[in-house]
């Protein structure tokens, strides 16, 4: 498509609309996708992934913090994942309503995207997509997940800082996310923190991270002083413990300076290096699997499902 490099340098050089129609390019393969993602000049723009259990505020937390950059006069990308219907593909949570004061602001632009049956708490296309928002002129991005739980680890590999929001009355829950969510956060924020249990949820938070972040147990340390505590020094890594009353702003001054210091340290080598793997891996399937239809695997599946000897494993092999 001759228009594929206009769009880019439309889109490089801040253009909304030229951003949005690329964003639906490259997230629908349509024409020209590839040689669009190629002809991209990426720049190293901060990408802070929030994530946490459904109801735990995470919405409320990025519409302060969109508040605060705007405020400084930053220009702000953020993308919003919705969960998917398994059945039609459609979007079952498409609002961006706590985000809706800022809809006209001229240095914001929020794109929600379906997860199209991804597991992990991101859209499958959400790298290359993040790779185009990193082409326009933005000084942060933001990716906020579903909030599925322990399944969105995968957040960690993209983003440069990631965020875990948890609420006070989640302490039963923390223990079965120990394994996921426990062990990606650079900042821990407990929202709601006015509830009578934040105190309580906060230093229980403070002292089994050590234990979620086990792979140096010799430097770990507890401080259970109340704001922006450092509760852990992992692998040079420090994990902070944040109390926020996000709806009324309180201490959301605190998450972003934590956040800057996080930036500040740079500690993304290892994850930079399993993004990139993962970025080689998922295009190398792509092109292994280019001729497989999934409307016809569907098709298939339909006219033979009622079959008592029906076996999906020797099914799956007709299409290989």
């Amino acid at each position: 498509m001759n228009e594929i490099p206009v769009l880019v340098n439309q889109l490089q050089q801040g253009d909304y609309k030229a951003l949005a129609r690329a964003i639906t390019v490259v997230e629908n393969e349509l024409e020209g996708s590839v040689s669009l993602l190629e002809l991209l000049s990426i720049k190293d723009i901060p990408l802070i992934g929030i994530t946490g259990p459904p109801g735990a505020g995470k919405s409320s937390l990025l519409n302060a913090l969109i508040s605060l950059l705007l405020k400084q006069e930053n220009k702000v990308g953020v993308i919003a994942i919705d969960p998917t219907s398994p059945f039609n593909f459609g979007s079952l949570l498409g609002d961006r309503i706590r985000l809706s004061e800022h809809f006209i602001n001229p240095r914001l632009f929020i794109r929600s995207l379906a997860t199209r049956g991804s597991l992990g708490g991101l859209s499958e296309k959400i790298i290359e997509i993040t790779d185009v928002m990193k082409a326009a002129p933005f000084d942060f991005l933001f990716v906020e997940t579903v909030g599925v739980g322990q399944s969105e680890v995968e957040i960690a590999g993209l983003a440069d800082i990631t965020i875990v929001v948890l609420v006070p009355d989640s302490g039963d829950e923390v223990q079965t996310m120990k394994a996921g969510l426990m062990e990606i956060a650079d900042i821990f924020v407990v929202n709601k923190a006015d509830h009578p249990d934040a105190d309580r949820f906060t230093k229980y938070l403070k002292m089994i991270i050590p234990h979620s972040h086990s792979a140096d147990p010799i430097n770990s340390s507890l401080n259970f002083s109340d704001e922006a505590d450092i509760s852990r020094s992992h692998s040079s890594r420090q994990i902070s413990v944040i109390k926020t009353v996000a709806i009324k702003n309180e201490g959301v001054e605190q998450v972003w300076q934590q956040i800057l210091i996080h930036l500040a340290a740079g500690f993304q080598s290892d994850r930079r290096v399993m993004l990139f793997a993962e970025k080689i891996w998922r295009i190398i399937r792509k092109e292994k699997m280019m001729n497989i239809d999934r409307r016809k695997i569907l098709e298939t599946v339909k006219a033979e499902i009622h079959r008592k000897d029906l076996n999906v494993y020797k099914l799956a092999r007709k299409f290989q």
